[in-house]
């Protein structure tokens, strides 16, 4: 069940129920019900989770019974700058990660 490994994963990211609330914006009643009622997060909320757990959709919504990898941060990124901008990207909501898509386009263009 998807909302089982959500909460292994929130335990091995070391982070509570109130702070994973808060990083993806799904209120703790919400997250709550997955635990209590054994109800799955909807569709439109699976990109933010996997973002703040760092796990791929593939890895979290795989067959039962695999386990989820953790992306590693340092695999994804040559140096230090690279690993800040990532960071800081992956934290961005949406609009503000399209923003910053574009803004990349434009300096590519510039080239």
């Amino acid at each position: 069940m998807i909302s089982e490994k959500i909460f292994e994963l929130i335990l091995r990211n070391g982070i509570t129920q109130k702070e994973f609330s808060e990083k993806t914006g799904i209120s703790q009643s919400t997250i709550s019900d997955w635990k209590r009622k054994g109800t799955n997060p909807s569709a439109d909320k699976i990109l933010k989770i996997c973002e703040v757990l760092k796990v791929t959709p593939y890895e979290l919504l795989g067959e039962s019974g695999t386990e989820p990898k953790q992306v590693d941060p340092e695999l994804s990124a040559a140096n230090e700058e690279e690993k800040i901008i990532l960071e800081g990207f992956r934290n961005l909501p949406g609009r503000q990660k399209e923003r910053i898509l574009g803004y990349l386009a434009a300096l590519q263009e510039e080239r």
